[in-house]
């Protein structure tokens, strides 16, 4: 199901990375707008978190039926689908401005953003060859992380200098163009799909849900993204409270630090493993989310994104290529829908958690409050790395 050969930069992997970054740019020009937008059109405190919350338990809901579905059929199917789903549900915003329309709106949402995400990172995996998953995987993380952290800030300027229908119009526009890259691209295709003697597996939800060989690394990955879900949340809120207009700085830093960092982190990954590599990220973010939470000015937004960007960026492809270096190739397409499901369920439960706090507190305490998770994070890779009797071999 792998690629055979030891070479990377094919045709396939490398219009799959372009489609992925206008998928995740499409996704996240909305994603930090949306809470405003809640707040905007008479939605409480609940309410703002739940745009959140909702929105991930519906992709973690999906992802068992989209890991079962990768290990029978078709990759292509499977991408198309999710790229022309997330491209319907997104027009479907402008249409209403019943706060609990929207939320309906953003469960659905979330069904297509669950499907798109799994089968887009196992069809990656099934490009990059095993012994460079490290170093392949932290190049597809680039197309997650630039599209999670400059499309923010395109679409912060939009939202605030125009108006939330011409985001959303140019939001779709972004997800067509990935649809046609997607059609362009070629896929390996599971020998189940082809091939009467392989045994078809059974579907079970908590089966195709769960891969317990990669459980640790997972844990750890929704500790990390709990603490990154305030900043998602409640930026552009905190940007107003502060008098802040360049909230679009920080996302800008952040990616730029991320891309520059992302070929030196993975060749690290794939020759020493990810323990010190997510310790030291860890606690660059720790840094950053207290300069943000202080920031009153834009070069202290500049600053906290930078930081931001080495840490928090650097770090998310390593848990991606160390969650799939504990399975075997066949559970790659499970494993990876965990490590998806694990950034879901952290952000939400952030937003959720964070939506009921910050009813008493001011924005720049769920800053505070959400770093010390990167100190649970470092303490627990600490600990899975003194339990390492060998080497790192790679995956």
């Amino acid at each position: 199901m792998t690629s055979p050969s030891n070479k990377l930069w094919t045709w396939p992997f490398i219009f799959l990375i372009l489609a992925n970054l206008f998928t995740f740019m499409s996704f996240q020009m909305l994603l930090p707008n949306l809470p405003p937008y809640i707040e905007s059109i008479g939605g409480n405190e609940l309410q703002i978190g739940l745009v959140t919350t909702m929105f991930s338990i519906a992709a973690i809901l999906i992802r068992p039926f989209i890991g079962h579905l990768l290990m029978t059929s078709a990759r292509k199917a499977l991408v198309l689908a999710g790229a022309i789903s997330l491209l319907a549900i997104t027009l479907l915003y402008p249409i209403t401005q019943v706060v609990v329309l929207v939320l309906i709106i953003r469960f659905a949402h979330g069904i297509a953003w669950g499907w798109s995400t799994t089968a887009n990172g196992t069809a990656a995996v099934d490009l990059v060859p095993r012994r460079r998953v490290g170093e392949g995987m932290g190049y597809f993380g680039l197309s997650i992380t630039i599209g999670m952290i400059m499309a923010p800030s395109f679409g912060i300027y939009l939202f605030q200098k125009y108006s939330f229908d011409l985001l959303v119009w140019i939001s779709a526009g972004l997800g067509i163009i990935a649809i046609g890259l997607f059609a362009l691209t070629s896929f390996v295709t599971p020998d189940s799909v082809y091939d009467n003697r392989v045994i078809k597996p059974r579907f079970s939800f908590l089966g195709s849900l769960v891969e317990k060989k990669s459980g640790y690394p997972a844990l750890v990955t929704f500790l990390t993204t709990f603490g990154y879900g305030s900043i998602v949340t409640y930026i552009v809120i905190f940007g107003v409270e502060q008098g802040l207009d360049g909230v679009f700085l920080f996302y800008f830093f952040n990616a730029l630090l991320a891309t520059i960092s992302r070929p030196i982190t993975g060749k690290y990954f794939d020759k020493q493993g990810p323990w010190k590599l997510i310790i030291i990220c860890s606690a660059i973010s720790f840094v950053a989310m207290w300069v943000l939470s202080l920031a009153d000015s834009n070069l202290d937004l500049m600053i906290a994104g930078a930081l931001f960007g080495a840490g928090y960026g650097s770090m998310m492809p390593a848990f991606q290529a160390w969650v799939i270096s504990k399975t075997t190739v066949d559970r790659s397409g499970i494993a990876n829908g965990m490590f998806y499901s694990s950034i879901d369920l952290g952000i939400g439960l952030s937003a959720l958690i964070l939506g009921f706090i910050y009813a008493f507190v001011e924005t720049a305490m769920l800053f505070k409050i959400s770093s010390f998770l990167f100190i649970i994070v470092i303490i627990l890779t600490w600990l899975d790395l003194r339990k390492q009797t060998e080497p790192w071999q790679g995956t």
